[in-house]
């Protein structure tokens, strides 16, 4: 499936992105969101720059730079929220728009050990504590 950047909510910053994640900064050529829903801890979302429908179609050097960008977050994710580990999810069935989701695990956590949930919606934050994150994750790029 490829949808068209006209309707996609990461080109279009629609309402729907809005309601799902906080945008953190930009990085080389992609976008670093906190995922609103927080059942795992410090979880967040890169998602490329340009309206690409999958890892695939990038040149060897856009895939790196964006590899380079996923690894970026990864690593400030770790050092702010010291995970167990880190899992990555590039699903795009219904939204074929490159992206990764990145989702803490720790021990004795939700899912830990398996796969994470796309959205339980079960825990969110106080703006104040998105706000806490995002600078926690800015100071560690």
């Amino acid at each position: 499936m490829y949808s068209d950047p006209k309707d996609c909510l990461y080109c279009t910053n629609n309402e729907t992105l809005k309601s799902l994640m906080i945008e953190v900064c930009h990085l080389s050529v992609s976008r670093l969101f906190i995922f609103k829903e927080q059942t795992y801890r410090g979880r967040c979302l890169v998602s490329y720059d340009k309206h690409v429908n999958d890892l695939n179609e990038l040149s060897d050097e856009e895939r790196n730079a964006f590899m380079a960008d996923v690894t970026r977050a990864t690593r400030a994710m770790q050092k702010a929220f010291n995970p167990e580990k880190i899992n990555y999810g590039a699903y795009s069935d219904t939204l074929s728009h490159l992206h990764f989701h990145l989702a803490p695990k720790y021990k004795g956590g939700p899912d830990y050990g398996s796969t994470f949930q796309m959205n339980p919606k079960a825990v969110y934050l106080t703006d104040e504590e998105y706000e806490e994150m995002a600078e926690m994750l800015k100071a560690n790029l």
